[in-house]
């Protein structure tokens, strides 16, 4: 299994790098979305995770560019974020996630788990 992690914190996106390996992921981290963009133009993945507040675009805006130009494989995305208004889950949901995670309710282990069950459901 393929992952790509969308995250403009290095220590989160590091730590969630360590967490995927150690389980036998394969894992990519893109720090930007443009970063993303070019990730997904040359590779496939099976899943990508997408942080909701980057700079230059939101994680529901990179979601909906790689669902209108079909990048990366169309793979499962799932919002792994901070925000945990109604609104931005909704919003995500409508652009094509199958979840949404709030990184501050779960510990890292947790989030692993309910990424990898997301993808099964899919």
């Amino acid at each position: 299994m393929k992952i790509l992690l969308v995250d403009d914190d290095a220590f989160l996106r590091d730590m969630y790098v360590t967490k995927f390996s150690e389980l036998g992921y394969e894992i990519d981290a893109a720090e930007t979305a443009e970063t993303a963009v070019a990730k997904l133009q040359d590779e496939t993945y099976d899943i990508v995770l997408l942080d909701m507040i980057m700079p230059a675009m939101t994680g529901t805006e990179l979601l909906i560019r790689i669902r209108s130009e079909n990048l990366g494989g169309d793979p499962v995305c799932i919002m792994l974020t901070n925000q945990s208004e109604d609104n931005d889950k909704e919003k995500a949901i409508e652009a094509g996630a199958v979840g949404y995670i709030v990184k501050a309710e779960r510990i890292p282990s947790e989030v692993v788990e309910e990424v990898i069950s997301l993808y099964k459901k899919k």
